[in-house]
């Protein structure tokens, strides 16, 4: 079965939660409506075997459930206060439905309404909810308007979904939405004659000095030196129970001596990624399960595995600076490989990055297309959220 995730934000743009995005590898497209039911079964069983602290943590994971499904009983073993049931758009509230999710909330589970389009009908599900999703997307701007305004008489959240570019969040932030969900922490916010703020051109001009194949060990110490966070984190990481060191590591020459300049030039990569401070961290995170996915995936498919690390790293970069793409890579002083991935996913790294951004937003088709197997790329997405979190643990909350 293949699963993924998209964050959920508050106003601060703090990860709220996740929604899970599901697919069984024997269920495709054609059979869906016939096959809601077991979809929604399957999903219930990979929940149970791969646990929900493997997908989202301790935080809230909403989930899709079926009218008929939610009928007939959710399995003891589902973690209430953890789930969000979140109920299609398509559902008639009858009164066996709407006793059915009577019980649930008194259970102790929270109730969202999904992709919600407001009619009278529909009132007594709206009683009921602690949320309602409206989708972005699919309402006109006096259309959504329309329904905050309807909905405001209510004691519920509201959830703006499908939220695309940062106009549109900021849209909604006026009208009064709770939470954010949709792809506008991953676009860059570009405003023409804006400058570049000095903080993100310094980490650009380290980047660049950190990507410089020329670049040696002592110069790569002294760049890490001028942070003195910087070498604290790598030294406290290396040092740490996971490389089971009997000798301690005190300098970061000593360190690039033991483990290589490459492996410490991609922390540091990474560490002057995260020094952005003004964007959602979850941002970071992603780039990092993008980053160790690609890695792994180049490896199953023996191509520049070497590269493949860099190429998902650095494709949220843009979003990272508020830059284009091809103006970061001007500065970046990368190989014609990596520009064409980054740029037009082009070749066999733009391939790549291609299945990992498709998994990631849910486009199973794609998956199903590419030219590794499917549960192969299932496996990597949960191997790299599962490295992401032990890394973010060790490196980055130093």
């Amino acid at each position: 079965s293949f699963i993924a995730r998209q964050p959920i934000y508050d106003r601060e743009l703090k990860v709220h939660g996740y929604e899970l995005l599901f697919r069984s590898s024997e269920t495709n497209r054609a059979d869906i409506v016939d096959g809601e039911d077991a979809t929604s079964q399957l999903l219930v069983n990979a929940l149970m075997e791969i646990g929900l602290a493997e997908l989202v943590g301790s935080q809230p994971a909403f989930v899709n459930f079926t009218a008929s499904y939610l009928l007939q009983g959710l399995p003891a073993p589902m973690a209430r206060e953890q789930v969000v049931l979140e109920i299609l758009e398509d559902v008639t509230p009858t009164e066996e439905l709407l006793a059915a999710l009577t019980k649930l909330k008194a259970e102790g589970y929270t109730l969202a309404l999904d992709d919600f389009v407001y009619e009278e009908a529909k009132r007594p599900l709206v009683e009921l909810a602690d949320m309602v999703k409206l989708d972005v997307m699919g309402l006109s701007r006096p259309e959504l308007e329309s329904h905050v305004a309807q909905l405001k008489h209510f004691d519920v959240a509201l959830l703006a979904e499908k939220v695309e570019t940062q106009e549109e969040f900021e849209h909604c932030k006026t009208l009064g939405f709770d939470y954010y969900q949709g792809y506008f922490f991953c676009k860059p916010q570009i405003v023409k004659g804006a400058r570049t703020p000095s903080n993100r051109m310094g980490i650009l001009r380290l980047l660049s000095r950190l990507q410089d194949p020329q670049l040696e060990f002592g110069e790569l110490g002294d760049l890490i030196a001028q942070d003195v966070s910087f070498s604290y984190r790598i030294l406290r990481y290396i040092n740490s129970a996971e490389f089971h060191r009997s000798r301690k590591i005190e300098s970061i020459h000593h360190a690039a001596t033991m483990l290589g300049l490459q492996r410490i030039r991609t922390w540091a990569t990474i560490l002057a990624m995260s020094k952005v401070d003004d964007k959602p961290y979850e941002l970071i995170l992603t780039a990092l399960v993008r980053a160790r996915m690609a890695e792994s995936l180049s490896k199953e498919a023996k191509v520049l595995d070497q590269h493949a690390f860099t190429v998902g790293l650095f494709s949220a970069l843009d979003a990272l600076t508020d830059q284009t793409m091809d103006d970061l890579l001007k500065a970046l002083p990368l190989s014609d490989e990596i520009n064409q991935a980054l740029q037009n996913h082009a070749g066999e790294l733009g391939s790549l990055l291609g299945l990992v951004l498709a998994y990631e937003r849910g486009d199973w088709g794609t998956v199903d297309r590419g030219h590794l197997d499917p549960d192969v790329v299932s496996k990597a997405y949960f191997d790299s959220l599962r490295w992401t979190r032990e890394l973010n643990r060790s490196l980055l909350s130093a």
